[in-house]
C-alpha cells in the first residue's frame, strides 16, 4: 500500500515535497515513480527513481526543478519540486513496479494521490 502526502497550494516559484510511504518489507525491491494528472489530461510521467536509488529519470517538464529521492530504511520516497509553475498543477500519484517504464501501465500498486495547486 503506498500512501501519498505533501500536497498543498503555493504560489509560483515556491518549493514543496512530497513523500510516499509505503507498507510491507519490499520496499526496496520496487522502482518507485511518480506521475501527476492535470484537470482533463491523462497522466503524465513526472520522475522514477531505481530499486538502490542509484538512477533517476525525469519528465522533460520538470527536469531541473524536480528530485526525486528514496528511504528504503523509511519505505519511502520524495519529491522535491522547487520553482513551481501553474501548470504544475495536478494530482500526483507515486506508482511501484519492477521495470522502468515513462508510461502507467507497467506500475502495479499505486497510491491515492495528492493535489498540488500552483498559484499565478
Amino acid at each position: 500500500q503506498l500512501q501519498a502526502s505533501g500536497g498543498g497550494l503555493v504560489q509560483a516559484g515556491e518549493s514543496l515535497r512530497l513523500s510516499c510511504a509505503a507498507s510491507g518489507r519490499t520496499f526496496s525491491s520496487y522502482l518507485m515513480a511518480w506521475f501527476r494528472r492535470a484537470p482533463g489530461l491523462g497522466r503524465e510521467f513526472v520522475a522514477l527513481i531505481t530499486q538502490s536509488g542509484g538512477s533517476t529519470r525525469y519528465g522533460d517538464s520538470v527536469k531541473g526543478r524536480f528530485t526525486i529521492s528514496r528511504d528504503n530504511a523509511k519505505n519511502t520516497v520524495y519529491l522535491q519540486m522547487n520553482g513551481l509553475k501553474p501548470e504544475d498543477t495536478a494530482v500526483y500519484y507515486c506508482a511501484a513496479g519492477v521495470v522502468q517504464a515513462i508510461i502507467p501501465a507497467p506500475y502495479g500498486y499505486w497510491g491515492q494521490g495528492t493535489q498540488v495547486t500552483v498559484s499565478s
